[in-house]
């Protein structure tokens, strides 16, 4: 059974966002072995100067690298990353489970994003659209998406 981990940065405090990802961790537990792993985040200053923002993101991907398996499929989730259609990813999660790794591993960055150290050593990126989102409901749309994939490549209905 593929293994899904997912590292992201910061704690869900809203109850009605750990109530969603609870629910699709659950539903995702009949097609993978689903691991969420939370790095806790750099507490941004009032003022936010660029010269600190890169020094942040750096600090928070020293703790996401120390999660990431080995052996596994890096898949960053980023902005200048590749958009896929919901059909799309779910052809993309079939081939690396197929062709790649038993693993795969998202990475979901705090509120500045990813650190290009990262970034750079990523599989590959995508990017679910050109907006902007906190990234605590990334999260969810996240589990939803994985959750879909499987249901398209069962051919169960959900999709359609």
């Amino acid at each position: 059974m593929l293994s899904i981990q997912i590292v992201c940065v910061g704690k869900i405090k809203e109850v009605y966002l750990k109530d969603a990802i609870s629910e699709y961790a659950k539903r995702l537990s009949k097609y993978c072995h689903i691991q969420i792993i939370e790095v806790s985040d750099e507490k941004l200053p009032t003022k936010l100067p660029a010269s600190i923002m890169d020094e942040i993101k750096y600090k928070e991907a020293a703790r996401i690298l120390e999660q990431i398996r080995k052996d596994s499929y890096v898949i960053c989730l980023d902005l200048l990353g590749k958009e896929l259609s919901s059909e799309d990813f779910s052809k993309k999660i079939e081939d690396i489970g197929l062709r790649f790794n038993s693993c795969i591993t998202f990475v979901i960055g705090g509120t500045l994003g990813l650190a290009e150290n990262i970034l750079s050593c990523a599989n590959e990126k995508i990017c679910f659209s050109k907006m902007t989102f906190p990234h605590q409901l990334i999260r969810v749309f996240l589990l939803e998406q994985l959750f879909r994939a499987f249901k398209i490549l069962k051919k169960e209905t959900y999709h359609w």
